[in-house]
């Protein structure tokens, strides 16, 4: 379930900034100064290199579990 949940999140930090949903949002379209700093570039990407971490740290802690079933097998 932990592995799943950083999974998940990190597709969605990575994807979600460069959908439309991103500058149509409720924050964007109800307070205009925070808009001019949501749809900068740089804030894009840095969201979506939270995201890259996440899916790091999904696939480092999956790594583990993946090897240690491969060592249970029938001897």
């Amino acid at each position: 379930m932990y592995v799943a949940f950083f999974l998940e999140t990190g597709l969605l930090l990575v994807i979600l900034p460069w959908s439309s949903f991103w500058s149509r949002n409720y924050f964007v379209a109800h307070w205009p100064p925070l808009a001019a700093w949501l749809v900068n570039d740089f804030v894009r990407g840095a969201v979506s290199g939270l995201g890259s971490v996440n899916i790091a740290a999904g696939i480092v802690d999956l790594v583990p579990v993946m090897l240690s079933r491969r060592d249970d097998g029938p001897a």
